[in-house]
């Protein structure tokens, strides 16, 4: 064989092979990374929607949250239906339609509020499933859009929330504040620190038995005075439940319960008594007359005050003129007087009594 026919068929064999390692490794790569068998066949199966939402070529399709397959196209249905204003045409692996009902339902859905969309179908009831080129019902996208506006809303919300999160932590760092301070300012901390040496202080006193606290905790003789003061209580409560004393014949005793009860009734038949105006103190309260009487009676005890203060008769004169004061004054020391003689000498008031007879 020729030389020249030798390098070609050298050539050839290289290329061939590499040709074939290529293959051997674009199958494994397919293997290795692909859901779905080599050889496996898919069917086209369509759906309706008023809009796509950006949904794009090459989405995957999944049945009830597992991938079933993707999106070949979509396309314009030129329908005048407004829930069919856009075709989509599906590529579902052929293992998958003997599993999705023909009453089975198609929604676009998306991984999360800013994910790829991708249509998903909730498989139905009914025993029938869908064959190649089917058409499956949808549900309408404009739900889906309101829940992503809504998304929307909310990641402004939590941006808000997070831009005066990250203010109040500036300040913080900054040291304004009581929890800026809290960190920043020794003083503060120095503070907490000496409060909490003395509530250290008062544990540690608390635990060596000393003060009354200490005392209570550890002293068995406090723990028996409460305990015998408990104890008395309960014997108390026991005597009062027997009916002893006042206060257990006032719980226990129908007589005295009777006794209360007739006071009562009696109380308000005197009440009932003075609201129909009947006796003196209901004649107080509602009687004009005697309060003519009352009124007329005060009327002249004022009158009488009036002239007293102003001087006239005895008892006014004697408010109000010193003369007659001091004359008032004279003679009862006169006669203060002449008392001490009577009782220095009552003979001699004798002796004359006896020369007028």
């Amino acid at each position: 064989m020729p030389v020249q026919s030798k390098a070609n068929w050298a050539r050839l064999k290289v290329g061939l092979l590499t040709i074939a390692a290529l293959a051997i490794v674009a199958v494994l790569i397919f293997l290795i990374t692909g859901d779905r068998s080599f050889f496996e066949g898919e069917s086209e199966v369509y759906t309706y929607l008023d809009d796509s939402a950006a949904l794009a070529d090459g989405a995957a399709v999944t049945l009830n949250g597992i991938t079933i397959g993707k999106v070949k196209r979509i396309v314009l249905s030129g329908l005048s239906d407004p829930q069919k204003q856009v075709r989509i045409d599906m590529e579902i692996r052929d293992r998958f339609l003997s599993r999705i009902p023909i009453d089975s339902v198609t929604a676009l859905s998306a991984a999360n509020l800013l994910g790829t969309k991708f249509i998903n179908i909730t498989r139905g009831t009914s025993r029938r499933t869908i064959k190649p080129r089917d058409t499956l019902p949808s549900l309408n996208t404009a739900e889906f859009e309101d829940v992503v506006k809504q998304g929307y809303s909310v990641l402004a919300s939590l941006q808000e929330t997070v831009t005066k999160v990250n203010n109040i932590v500036a300040l913080v760092e900054a040291g304004h504040g009581s929890i800026g301070k809290l960190l920043v300012d020794e003083e503060l901390y120095d503070r907490i620190n000496d409060i909490a040496k003395q509530v250290q202080i008062i544990t540690n006193a608390l635990n060596s038995n000393q003060g009354t606290l200490g005392q209570l905790l550890y002293s068995p003789d406090m723990y028996n005075d409460v305990r015998g003061s408990l104890a008395r209580i309960d014997n108390l409560l026991a005597e009062v439940q027997q009916g002893k004393g006042s206060a257990g014949k006032f719980l226990k005793d129908p007589a005295l319960y009777d006794n209360l009860n007739s006071t009562v009734t009696d109380l308000r038949r005197i009440l009932t008594q003075v609201e129909s105006g009947k006796g003196s103190a209901g004649k107080l309260l509602y009687s004009d007359q005697l309060h003519d009487q009352v009124s007329a009676t005060l009327t002249k005890l004022n009158t009488t005050l009036d002239k007293v203060n102003s001087g006239q008769g005895t008892i006014g004169q004697l408010l109000v003129n010193p003369e007659l004061y001091e004359s008032l004054n004279g003679s009862t020391r006169e006669l203060e007087g002449l008392m001490k003689d009577f009782r220095a000498n009552p003979k001699k008031f004798l002796r004359i009594k006896l020369a007028l007879f």
